[in-house]
């Protein structure tokens, strides 16, 4: 319907153009929004204001003439002028029964647009580094970066969505260490495991894979593998330096091939537990990006070169470093380290370049929120490169924190005591998790009742938007029991019926799907669509509470069913669009 107001609007201001009463230059598109009061009419623009200046009128004068110019429509009951020009439109009765059957007819399609024009949009979400299993934090990424994504397709982008491995770095060398660690136990060598190796049990079963398929092909006694590695911190050395230290062993003993060997045997088992993870979790993905390939395909020797070009880079104490201080950045940053190597720094300012190369329109990231200082940095490299740093936009999502039984569940990633993702899903189920995770701003700190998302009843959001859909399958199923006929084609019911109030709220709130939709998609913002659909489904409930649908007055009963199948079908699309079921019994 707003839609269908925004053409009106836009045919009397085209008009207006051509008869010499507004500029043709302007182009301002006419903004329409819901008035927050029903007495104001159903919408409202401010666009006679806007234009005033420019048509050199007064802004009152010029929302007449808007008016006057409006063409012949069946919608609109009346037109009124407030204030100092805005212009408010009421809608006939007949614009809101027209509804109920345009919603089914359109099904799955009713709220999707051609928005986007098939812009190309980027959008990369989760990307952990691939050194253990997903736990609670990722969950949220993951359920609002794959929203998100839907969302904006749903509005008629070309959504591509991408996961970055980072399977080169550091990190991945400390995860391939310590499994050799955990598997030269399992050979019965005994060991002090290192303060900053990683130590969760998803360890053990790696370099258990790797013992019973290989026994002891990739044993060295301990006193080989420490001899000369610098102190741990508990023996008052450096942790840093001794996991380092243990990396550079692990290499020189196995050699380039078994190191190799048990890299990626760490590296593909954690990989396909995440992919399996996310994928029972309902996100997927048309691509995995290996960071290692921007390596391969020489993207990040392109990225270096671009910068030294442009001046942007300079050498000191043998390492290579960004001005990124020249785009406020607190102080300048190494892209190739003093002995040779590229920095993670150095591989991201080629990924992203690669985005941008890839043609994509828009590129949406969506980051921890312990990333935010590094967003600046990430910006400044793309205008240092001559890109168009505002394609970018970073969404940072906050940290979700478990509560059960009222007590904060701790959480220690390193240390391998963390809820897993997949726990979390066997708890509560997806629907609740994907649910709770996007009820929020991502921007937003976010408590995770697990209580309430295990819980039946009202108070559980997800529960109760699903009985709103079951509610309705049951009037249908009794309807079948009872053998009692209702009309099945939409068109040639009498929508005039409806008359309650609980029924005007109903298809009042059925009309604001496609505008909830569109907002939620542009502003990044899935929590619009939760919050609709649990007005939406109170609306249905408290309808539900106050009337019978199964009556013998056969001209209501078919308008009151057509109703709530309409109102059915907007809960299924809503639902869908968060990625949670919409099950037919509870």
């Amino acid at each position: 319907m707003k839609k269908q107001i925004e053409q009106l609007v836009t045919a009397a201001l085209k008009q207006l153009t051509l008869d010499g009463l507004i500029p043709p230059e302007t182009g301002t598109p006419p903004k329409i929004e819901r008035t927050r009061d029903s007495q104001h009419g159903d919408f409202a623009t401010n666009i006679a204001m806007v234009l005033a200046k420019p048509a050199r009128t007064n802004p009152r004068e010029l929302a007449q003439k808007i008016v006057d110019a409006l063409p012949a429509s069946d919608l609109l009951e009346r037109c009124d002028i407030a204030g100092p020009g805005f212009i408010n439109f009421t809608l006939t009765a007949t614009a809101y029964h027209s509804l109920i059957p345009t919603i089914i007819k359109l099904g799955q399609g009713y709220g999707r647009s051609d928005l986007g024009e098939g812009k190309r949009i980027q959008v990369e979400f989760v990307s952990a580094n691939p050194t253990g299993p997903l736990h609670v934090g990722h969950g949220r990424g993951a359920a609002y970066g794959s929203v998100v994504a839907d969302l904006l397709q749903a509005v008629g982008y070309d959504v591509h969505r991408e996961y970055y491995v980072n399977d080169a770095g550091r990190q991945m060398d400390i995860l391939a260490t310590s499994v050799w660690l955990r598997y030269l136990e399992l050979c019965d060598e005994n060991l002090t495991f290192p303060a900053n190796g990683y130590r969760g049990d998803y360890v053990w079963d790696i370099a258990a894979t790797l013992h019973r398929d290989h026994g002891e092909a990739y044993k060295h006694d301990v006193e080989t593998v420490f001899t000369g590695v610098a102190a741990d911190e508990p023996a008052g050395g450096d942790k840093e330096a001794h996991i380092d230290d243990l990396i550079e062993r692990a290499k020189q003993l196995l050699g380039d091939n078994r190191y190799r060997f048990v890299f990626e045997l760490a590296l593909n088992t954690i990989l396909d537990d995440i992919r399996d993870d996310l994928g029972l979790f309902g996100v997927n993905y048309e691509e995995w990006y290996s960071e290692r390939s921007l390596t391969q395909s020489g993207a990040v020797t392109r990225a270096v070169k671009r910068l030294r070009s442009s001046g942007h880079l300079y050498d000191k104490d043998g390492a290579v470093w960004f001005r990124s201080t020249d785009y406020g950045d607190e102080k300048d940053r190494v892209v190739i380290r003093d002995n040779g190597q590229t920095t993670y720094f150095a591989s991201d300012i080629a990924y992203h370049m690669d985005k941008l190369e890839r043609g994509f329109e828009r590129v949406i990231d969506v980051w921890g929120a312990d990333h935010h200082g590094y967003v600046p940095r990430v910006k400044a490299a793309l205008q240092a490169l001559g890109d168009d740093a505002s394609k970018l936009d970073v969404l940072l999502v906050q940290f979700a924190i478990l509560y059960r039984n009222g007590e904060k569940v701790p959480m220690s990633t390193r240390s391998g005591q963390f809820v897993t993702l997949r726990e979390l899903r066997k708890e509560v189920g997806a629907d609740a998790a994907r649910f709770f995770y996007v009820m929020r701003k991502c921007e937003q700190h976010m408590d995770f009742d697990l209580d309430l998302a295990k819980s039946q009843s009202n108070d559980n959001p997800v529960y109760y938007v699903q009985y709103a859909h079951a509610r309705i399958c049951s009037v249908f199923q009794q309807a079948s029991e009872q053998s009692i006929p209702f009309e099945s084609d939409p068109s040639v019911v009498d929508y005039g019926l409806l008359n309650e109030p609980h029924e005007q709220a109903l298809i009042t709130s059925l009309a604001k799907y496609p505008e909830i939709v569109e907002a939620a998609a542009l502003h990044e913002e899935p929590h619009q669509l939760t919050h609709y659909l649990r007005e939406l489904a109170n609306d249905f409930h408290t309808y539900y509470n106050a009337h019978k649908f199964l009556i013998s007055d056969t001209a209501l009963r078919d308008s009151r069913l057509q109703l709530i199948l309409a109102t059915r079908q907007v809960v299924r699309n809503g639902l869908n669009l968060l990625g949670v079921s919409a099950p037919e019994k509870m």
